[in-house]
């Protein structure tokens, strides 16, 4: 027995829920950095106050992926979550452009990245719940093609806005009214489009997913904690203890103090679910959250590498690009000044950009380019486009010029948010569907963490007045994550719609 096949306006229910998620994604994404900047952070310690979102969603997916699997009820298993966490977003959305300083503005985002976090998890796993093997390459592409859509105009608000005669500078500083009211059409609009999924999608029962098994578990479907779980625990918090002393040791940042915390926390946690397991007590979250990543499937650990890559190369676009393009196609590192603004504007434009070029590879390119080359080799190619647009920025000063390199990260980002997922749909378990998903977003947010307990580092010790040498730096670890996608072999599944 085979899942029932999805039509046109299945696919559509499905995934129109990331069109919001995305537009207030895109909001976070292109106006975070200005945000901090209008309320008086200096470039070199943007990447600090980013570390909520990727800390966030480290904690949090894998524990809204463990529960989701477990859950059921009147609103069936992901829902729930969905709405829950859309209607927290959008509360965050409302209260970010009001925020008094930088502490309230990085506790907002903080909550922001969470409910974002809770509702995006399980739309992952939400495809591979509803769509059959051979649609899953199509369902991605289609959630893909929403992300897209929404990333537009989530991006392009501000601009649209500031041409529409809103306020785009605020006197004396602070939060402009084109960035606000941005926020809160964003807040309306996320709310919206997640409750549409919510009322238009009925989810198989867990009688009905029963039945389904047979053709989607496999061996992975119950991974033990390994017995090797106590010397592990305890190799991860010397681990942990020696990036703690080499800080202090040499005066490192203090924020590296946080990449050696989370090392240590993780070894804490191998050796409790290690002694949990051992005493009989394997069905807590602790025991199959560490037992689940221990065991995940061999091609999970492949990509997993390819994402670590692959998220660093972006986050340092999201957090960089605003006071790139400001200072080089437009004049002005001064946050206060009106070139600024209107460099933080194009920003949003250059993202809508690329969110455009995304839709459209997803909708119309992704499918057939990964049925004549293979999803591997087609997602390879599309991270080598990406490489290339953000070494353009090294080059290109003109701002409507650097709509061109958008169209190789827009390659990419089509790729990024389809081809990974499709790949390890078709090779997990139906019943630990969600766990591995959430699991598989560590792969991208601790290179995000990595990225921004670092990168102030290197750009402050490096190229304090050059940030344009942070997307030399992207190119260079995008073209590492094509290289990496090469050890992945795919499973043999029909990519047809």
């Amino acid at each position: 027995m085979d899942k029932p096949r999805q039509g046109f306006a299945g696919l559509w229910n499905i995934s129109f829920g990331f069109f919001g998620i995305q537009i207030g994604f895109a909001l976070q994404n292109a106006n975070m950095s200005r945000i901090f900047q209008s309320l008086g952070e200096s470039l070199d310690d943007l990447a600090v106050l980013w570390i909520a979102a990727p800390l966030t969603g480290l904690l949090v997916q894998p524990l809204i992926g463990h529960y989701s699997d477990r859950t059921w009820g009147r609103w069936g298993r992901r829902r729930p979550y969905f709405f829950a966490g859309a209607l927290f977003a959008a509360l965050a959305l409302f209260g970010m452009p009001n925020a008094p300083g930088l502490l309230a503005a990085a506790m907002l985002l903080w909550m922001l990245d969470a409910s974002i976090n809770v509702s995006m998890e399980p739309f992952r796993a939400f495809v591979g719940d509803m769509l059959r093997k051979d649609q899953q390459t199509a369902g991605y592409a289609f959630q893909t093609a929403f992300i897209g859509a929404g990333a537009v105009i989530g991006s392009a608000t501000p601009f649209i806005l500031d041409h529409l005669g809103v306020g785009n500078a605020a006197p004396g500083g602070g939060i402009p009214d084109t960035v606000r009211c941005s926020f809160y059409l964003g807040g309306a609009v996320l709310f919206l489009a997640v409750l549409w999924t919510v009322l238009t999608t009925r989810e198989y029962s867990p009688a009905e997913l029963t039945a389904f098994e047979g053709h989607e578990v496999g061996e992975h479907d119950v991974p033990p904690v390994p017995p090797a779980s106590t010397i592990g625990g305890l190799a991860w918090v010397l681990a942990g203890v020696v990036i703690a002393l080499v800080v202090a040791l040499l005066g490192a940042e203090k924020e590296l103090y946080l990449l050696g915390g989370l090392v240590g926390f993780y070894g804490v946690a191998r050796l409790v679910a290690g002694a949990l397991y051992q005493r009989g007590s394997t069905d807590n979250v602790l025991t199959n959250i560490v037992g689940d990543f221990s065991g995940m499937p061999p091609i999970m650990k492949k990509l997993a590498l390819t994402q670590f890559f692959t998220w660093s190369a972006l986050f340092i676009m999201w957090i960089y690009t605003t006071p790139v393009v400001a200072q080089y196609a437009f004049g002005s590192a001064d946050p206060a000044s009106e070139a600024y603004n209107q460099g933080g504007n194009w920003v949003g434009i250059l993202f809508a950009g690329y969110n455009l070029v995304a839709a459209i590879v997803a909708a119309f390119v992704l499918q057939p380019v990964a049925r004549a080359i293979g999803k591997v080799w087609t997602h390879v190619a599309a991270l080598l486009c990406g490489a290339a647009g953000f070494l353009a920025f090294m080059v290109v000063r003109d701002p409507y010029a650097l709509l061109v390199p958008e169209i190789g990260i827009g390659i990419a980002w089509a790729s990024i948010l389809a081809m990974p997922y499709a790949i390890l749909a078709s090779s997990l378990p139906q019943k630990k569907l969600g766990i591995y998903m959430g699991l598989f977003n560590v792969f991208i947010v601790v290179p995000q963490l990595l990225v921004a307990t670092v990168m102030g580092t290197i750009v402050r010790h490096f190229f304090p007045t050059e940030p344009v040498w942070t997307m030399a730096f992207a190119a260079a670890v995008m073209v590492l994550a094509a290289l990496s996608m090469l050890r992945v072999k795919e499973e043999a599944v029909d990519v047809g719609a």
